[in-house]
């Protein structure tokens, strides 16, 4: 997603490779978000590469970095060429999820690794407020620091500049803009920016729920292959992202609801969501963040059950096999809640053959067994710790 420090990360990498002994002329690194960038034609690479040759004359050995590279048409034909003739290593970044999941895949088959980077995790966001935990007499020693610090990072989530700013919601408003203008609206050229925004506000505004393009046509007023395609560029943003029910038959996952998240909870919170009255579904939703970085490794799928009256948050799956269900209950002193939720574990553990039962809570911590199913209880930060 934009501003998650992927321009950062390239010039940690450059900094390293200087430290190597990598001489500065020998790397050159290019953001097409440039203001100077007034055109983009699939010529421009050549032309930029032709001049710091020129320029600086550097030796065999270069490295290229290329940020926010899917602003440049068939930009893929040219990396291409590029590592086939061996005359450089190259770096490119994009916030498209396109750029690893199409474009780039289709082009450079076997030929690049993908690095997936998101918002700070909790375990980064204590690292960048100077708060180390060690061990468990840290957590007991720092537990009113570790969860001030938590508190703010469910409101606020985990994006590296709202993290060190004091202007947080003016902040988040700003890159919700960004993403929806520079994404989206200008590389899709669309005229209905309206309904895009209208769509991305009632997705963000309706985190960890469960929809379906045909129930929202109807909010929206326009047609479900429009909501289909303008979810779609959303998701293609990174902006959020959707998880499918299990089902073992591939076109019943494809027809049923999907629950939808957002990327980054400070994005969901600054625009209308509330908060403090709905601080369960905001726990889902940072959990659901967690289970996808792992899903973008290519370790696991992740999904929601649902049967009936019954529902469990997420089923994590590893190949064939149901590895973990895990079931998101902020306010497990309530008996009717717990009941309800610990049920529909223990029903989708016995119809999946899953006994890797977990519940996501506010505070409670232990474990218990009821009908021969060992159900752990963990608070969401310790969760996030372990992560």
């Amino acid at each position: 997603i934009r501003r998650a420090g992927k321009s950062y990360i390239m010039r940690q990498l450059i900094r390293k490779l200087i430290e190597d002994g990598v001489e500065s002329k020998n790397i050159l690194m290019v953001n097409f978000e440039d203001s100077r960038f007034t055109e983009f034609y699939p010529k421009l690479l050549d032309e930029i590469y032709e001049t710091y040759l020129e320029y600086l004359r550097p030796a065999k050995e270069q490295f290229i970095f290329l940020d926010e590279i899917h602003a440049i048409p068939k930009w893929e034909r040219w990396v291409r060429t590029m590592q086939e003739l061996g005359k450089a290593k190259i770096f490119v970044s994009g916030s498209s999820s396109k750029l690893l999941a199409g474009e780039l895949a289709t082009a450079l088959t076997g030929r690049h690794l993908d690095i997936h980077v998101f918002p700070l995790s909790f375990k980064e966001f204590l690292y960048f407020k100077n708060l180390e935990i060690k061990d468990k007499l840290d957590i007991a020693s720092k537990k009113i620091e570790l969860k001030r610090a938590f508190n703010e990072y469910l409101e606020f989530g985990g994006f590296p500049e709202v993290v060190l700013s004091d202007e947080k919601k003016q902040l988040l408003l700003t890159y919700f803009d960004d993403i929806l203008t520079k994404d989206i609206e200008r590389r899709y050229k669309l005229k209905e920016g309206g309904k895009l925004r209208a769509l991305a506000r009632f997705y963000l505004t309706n985190i960890s729920n469960t929809i379906t393009f045909n129930s929202i046509r109807k909010f929206l007023n326009t047609t479900t292959n429009t909501v289909e395609k303008f979810s779609s560029y959303l998701e293609e943003a990174n902006l959020l992202f959707f998880i499918k029910r299990f089902s073992f038959k591939v076109k019943e996952q494809e027809k049923a609801a999907r629950k939808v998240y957002s990327t980054d909870i400070g994005l969901a919170n600054v625009l209308g969501f509330k908060f403090s009255s709905n601080i369960g579904r905001v726990a889902e939703n940072i959990v659901a963040v967690e289970l996808k970085k792992k899903a973008a490794l290519g370790n696991v799928e992740v999904y929601y059950w649902h049967d009936l009256q019954k529902e469990v948050d997420f089923v994590v799956k590893n190949g064939q096999k149901v590895d973990q269900l895990i079931q998101v209950c902020w306010n497990v002193n309530e008996y009717k809640t717990k009941e309800r939720e610990v049920r529909a574990l223990i029903k989708a553990s016995k119809e999946l053959k899953c006994n890797n039962l977990l519940v996501v809570t506010e505070d409670k911590e232990g474990e218990e067994k009821i009908e021969n199913k060992r159900i752990i209880y963990m608070p969401l930060w310790k969760y996030l710790l372990r992560q």
